[in-house]
């Protein structure tokens, strides 16, 4: 837990706690959300059969993105998960997306 409180630079074991809080809340709500919609979509395992997973996750992905923000907001954590989401972001080379940072 030390190493992780340092590579993330949390100060504190609840602060640390509301973070994984934050993380299963969005993984549970993202994958729940997901659901209508690839429904909404019409997209189903009997249509797609093996392609549906990597299609849904594929629909996941945005949702979780931005309920880890909106989460992290909620839960106070604005600026750390605002922060792993631009790394992770440039590290899938998607910073594309991020908006300019004036200079």
């Amino acid at each position: 837990m030390k190493k992780l409180k340092q590579r993330w630079n949390v100060t504190s074991n609840f602060q640390l706690t509301v973070i994984f809080l934050v993380f299963a809340l969005t993984g549970s709500a993202s994958a729940w959300l997901s659901k209508p919609l690839c429904e909404e979509l019409g997209i189903s395992k009997e249509l797609l059969s093996y392609w549906y997973t990597p299609v849904r996750l594929l629909i996941i992905f945005p949702i979780y993105q931005v309920l880890l923000v909106a989460n992290g907001f909620i839960f106070g954590q604005f600026t750390f998960f605002w922060n792993f989401e631009k790394k992770l972001l440039r590290s899938l080379k998607l910073g594309f997306l991020l908006p300019k940072e004036p200079k």
